[in-house]
C-alpha cells in the first residue's frame, strides 16, 4: 500500500509517523509553505515537513492546488507530480488547503481524511476547540472518504474518546492525534484487504466548528462560570483566554469553579490557591496566569511578581 500524505501541524505529523512505523510506503508528502512565526518572524517549517525531511521523504509545498486560483503554476506542478507519483490513496490530516475535485480524483482509491470529531458533529476547522467549548462529554476520530463538501464524505471508521472535566484543547489534541494515527493505519490495512465499508453520515446532528479567532478568547465576565471555564480550557494552548486588568492584558490558562458571587469581573479573594473572580453566575478561581512578556505561572508564583487586590475589576480584553 502506497499513500501520498497531505498535512501540516503536529496532529498530522503524528499520523504520518504512525503510517511510517507501520510500513506504509509514503512516496510524497504535501504540506503548507514555510511561514514566518515567533517574535523574530523567522521562517518555520511545519511538523509534517520536519518529519518528512528526517525520513528522506520528498516534500511538496504548493501555495494552492486550485488550477483556477492565484497560483496556477504551482497548482499545475502539484497536479503533475501527484499524477506521476505511484500511489493507491491519499491520506489527508489537517492539511489546511482545499483539495479541488481534480485532486480528489487522482488517487485510484481516493482521498481519506482523519477528522478529529464524531461526524457529522463539528465539521470544519476547529473541532477539538469547539467540542470542549460546548461542554461535550465525548469526541473522537472519524476516518472519512473525502468528497467535494466540507467534511461531508462517507465514514469509514470511527473511534470514540471521552472528554474529562480537566481536559484542555492541548491534552485532548494529543490523545486524538495518537488515536488518529492508530485508526488510519487500521483503515489502510482494511482498505488493502477490501474490508473497509463506507457509511453515509447521518443527516441529523450536523454542527460546524468555525476557525478560532483571537477576539473569541476575551473573557466576558457576565457569562456563567461554567461557560467561561470551558472557554479557558478550549483556548489552551492557543490563542489563550485573556482578560484586562487596568492597562495589562492577562492570559488565563487554568481555573476552577468556585462557590462565590459578586459583581461580574470583580476580584473576590486572593490567596495562595489563586484569584477568585465573580462571574455572571457563581465564580472562577484562577489558578494559572500569565502577564505580558512573562511565563505561564501557577497563581501563587504569579502573584509574587504581579499583585492583585480584592475589589479590583477585570474587564473584557480591549
Amino acid at each position: 500500500m502506497r499513500a501520498i500524505f497531505a498535512g501540516t501541524p503536529e496532529f498530522a505529523a503524528v499520523a504520518l509517523g504512525a503510517l511510517h512505523d507501520a510500513g506504509i510506503e509514503i512516496p510524497l508528502v504535501l504540506t503548507q509553505p514555510d511561514r514566518p512565526a515567533g517574535r523574530g518572524m523567522q521562517m518555520h517549517t511545519s511538523p509534517v515537513k520536519q518529519f518528512a525531511l528526517q525520513h528522506q521523504i520528498p516534500v511538496l509545498q504548493p501555495s494552492s492546488l486550485r488550477l483556477d486560483g492565484k497560483f496556477p503554476d504551482e497548482a499545475r506542478h502539484a497536479h503533475q507530480l501527484l499524477s506521476t507519483t505511484p500511489h493507491e490513496v491519499m491520506v489527508v490530516a489537517a492539511y489546511g488547503l482545499i483539495l479541488p475535485p481534480s485532486v480528489l480524483a487522482i488517487a485510484p482509491r481516493g482521498c481519506i481524511n482523519i477528522h478529529a470529531s464524531l461526524l457529522p458533529r463539528w465539521r470544519g476547522a476547529a473541532p477539538i476547540h469547539r467540542a470542549i467549548e460546548a461542554g461535550d462529554l465525548e469526541t473522537g476520530i472519524t476516518i472519512m472518504q473525502m468528497d467535494t463538501g466540507l467534511d461531508t464524505g462517507d465514514m469509514l471508521l470511527v473511534a470514540r474518546e471521552p472528554i474529562t472535566q480537566d481536559d484542555t484543547t492541548g491534552s485532548l489534541h494529543d490523545r486524538l492525534a495518537a488515536l488518529g494515527g492508530q485508526l488510519i493505519v487500521d483503515a489502510l490495512q482494511r482498505l488493502e484487504e477490501g474490508s473497509l465499508r463506507p457509511t453515509p453520515q447521518p443527516e441529523q446532528g450536523v454542527t460546524y466548528a468555525a476557525k478560532i479567532s483571537k477576539e473569541e478568547a476575551a473573557l466576558d465576565w457576565r457569562l456563567p462560570a461554567h461557560s467561561l471555564l470551558r472557554k479557558i480550557h478550549a483556548f489552551n494552548p492557543a490563542p489563550g483566554a485573556s482578560t484586562q486588568l487596568g492597562d495589562h492584558t492577562l492570559k488565563i490558562w487554568r481555573a476552577q469553579q468556585a462557590a462565590a458571587s459578586g459583581p461580574p469581573g470583580q476580584v473576590l479573594s486572593v490567596d495562595m490557591h489563586g484569584v477568585t473572580v465573580a462571574c455572571g453566575e457563581h465564580a472562577l478561581l484562577l489558578t494559572e496566569m500569565q502577564k505580558p512578556g512573562g511565563k505561564r505561572l501557577a497563581a501563587a508564583n504569579f502573584l509574587q511578581g504581579f499583585p492583585i487586590q480584592v475589589g479590583q475589576q477585570l474587564q473584557r480584553t480591549r
